[in-house]
């Protein structure tokens, strides 16, 4: 069951933890959409270092702002609670001049196998070196 698969699987990245939660980033599937900034600028500050730092926020309020990463590259694992849930039906939106943004319960075909994940901005342009995640190599078109 593909929901089994993804709870099982850790996330990819560097982790920062916490009493309750492990918020993990993978840097290059970050496309700089400032959602985990905007939303808890006091736990994603980047002057700060480690530029996460989950403690200092309540563990429910860190899931909400990480689940909102429209890119996947912020994902969580909460010690005493469920595993994050893939959205239902699955939706795609295409973001104009950048990448496709996926989310529910998703499959994706990398060259490293299969990645089971809840949500992925996708290349539409073929220039990204972190194929198939966008990169924003081609950023010249977004606004």
């Amino acid at each position: 069951m593909a929901d089994e698969t993804s709870a099982a699987a850790e996330p990819s990245g560097r982790s920062y933890r916490a009493d309750g939660i492990a918020v993990y980033y993978d840097a290059r599937r970050c496309i700089h959409f400032g959602e985990c900034v905007r939303g808890l600028p006091k736990v994603f500050d980047v002057n700060a270092r480690p530029w996460i730092q989950p403690a200092k926020a309540d563990v429910e309020r860190v899931a909400e702002i990480v689940a909102r990463c429209p890119s996947g590259a912020l994902h969580y694992v909460l010690r005493d609670g469920p595993p994050e849930e893939p959205a239902r039906p699955t939706r795609v939106h295409a973001i104009a001049g950048g990448p496709l943004q996926l989310r529910g319960d998703l499959v994706i075909d990398t060259s490293e196998g299969e990645l089971h994940e809840v949500r992925a901005s996708l290349c539409r342009r073929g220039a990204s070196e972190n194929e198939p995640f966008c990169d924003h190599k081609c950023r010249s078109g977004l606004s």
